[in-house]
């Protein structure tokens, strides 16, 4: 497989891939079909296993974290290449094994988050389609549904009811999208499978997913879903899985399942190949003519490093965050009537405050609430 290699490997192992890709047709050339393709081509003498019942074993404990690294839009010094050059892939290389020793010695709450970044990847980009690399431009319509809570508890508000806060601040879902798409931490995803059925749980805010492959039709177009209705069946060694069916409640553009929403008109196809013993190639295509002037494509690989699990989320609206935004807010409309009342004229106090975060002040920045 010419797109990866174990970060702990040998220089050679690297040179070997590196020469592996120096004998393909020049990258810049390739269509997004052509990288697709690429991506899910099976590790050298890797033979796919079956389930009992014949198809394609997929089964197993995954994460992203393997994503980490690749950007989600290309940079523009990669522009017309999908894949890095042999010196740009030691420097990748480089930084991800930088990135595994400092989740192993990281201290905290955030030990290990990033040491599961077991493998280094020569893809420019997360999106490998349109040719360029980016996530095409929201349509006139699409813009018209922008709100504050896109932005949800990282924006300043308001900050009135549950409503302006995304779903994912309220720990309802990130959607498909944003349930596999690499964050900093709770990258997981367990596939399990019995005849007839894949189920996939995200391991950030709990969701599952139980995807027929029985042949059996999408349910009534009038229902809707957060995570839509989804129906799947087998190419090959492909996992292609069709969902519809989606409400316009989440969004697909930024980390988490934030940013503007979708429309109802979505349909994404996903598509699982297992290309090694311990990776999987997850690829979705985004198709929503009401948000987005053309269809995308991302692909990311899976992984399944030793030792790696799922842990419990235990997060549901009615945690502490929520409830404590909304009486902070609550609070700050008091103390302005109770100023007003003195005679005193001020701006509402800044949600952020310029903090990152982790509480940490954003280099570069004032308070907003400053007197300068």
């Amino acid at each position: 497989m010419v797109t990866r290699c174990l970060v702990a490997g040998t220089a050679a192992a690297i040179v070997s891939v590196a020469a592996a890709l120096s004998a393909q047709s020049p990258a810049s050339s390739m269509t997004p079909d052509q990288v697709a393709m690429e991506l899910r081509k099976p590790a050298k003498g890797y033979v796919q296993p079956k389930t009992p019942w014949g198809d394609p074993d997929i089964g197993g404990v995954w994460t992203s974290d393997a994503a980490l690294g690749i950007a989600r839009e290309r940079d523009a010094k990669f522009a017309g290449r999908p894949f890095l050059t042999d010196e740009e892939y030691n420097d990748a290389h480089k930084a991800d094994e930088q990135r595994r020793v400092a989740g192993e010695n990281a201290v905290g709450a955030f030990r290990n988050d990033g040491a599961w970044k077991t493998k280094s990847y020569r893809q420019t980009s997360l999106v490998i389609e349109p040719e360029d690399g980016h996530t095409p431009a929201f349509t006139a319509q699409a813009q018209t549904r922008a709100a504050t809570r896109d932005r949800g508890s990282f924006g300043e508000g308001p900050f009135d009811s549950p409503l302006d806060f995304t779903l994912y601040d309220r720990c309802i879902t990130r959607g498909i999208v944003g349930s596999v798409m690499p964050v900093v931490y709770g990258n997981g995803n367990r596939i399990i499978q019995a005849p007839g059925e894949v189920i996939i749980s995200y391991e950030m805010v709990h969701d599952t997913r139980v995807i027929y492959t029985d042949g059996r039709p999408h349910v009534n177009p009038k229902i809707r879903q957060y995570l839509g209705d989804s129906r799947g069946h087998w190419e090959g060694n492909t996992l292609v899985i069709e969902t519809t069916n989606f409400n316009d409640q989440t969004s697909i553009g930024g980390g988490n399942g934030n940013g503007l929403r979708h429309s109802l008109a979505m349909k994404i196809t996903e598509r699982i190949t297992r290309v090694d013993k311990d990776e999987l190639r997850y690829e979705v295509h985004v198709d929503d003519p009401n948000t987005y002037v053309k269809p995308f494509t991302l692909s990311l690989p899976l992984t399944s490093p030793p030792g790696y699990v799922l842990l419990p989320y235990e997060c549901h609206e009615g945690n502490y965050m929520l409830p404590h935004s909304l009486s902070a807010e609550r609070e700050e409309d008091k103390q302005i009537a109770a100023d007003l009342a003195k005679g005193v004229v001020r701006r509402r106090k800044s949600i952020q405050q310029n903090l990152d975060a982790g509480a940490r002040p954003i280099p570069g920045r004032t308070n907003p609430n400053d007197e300068e």
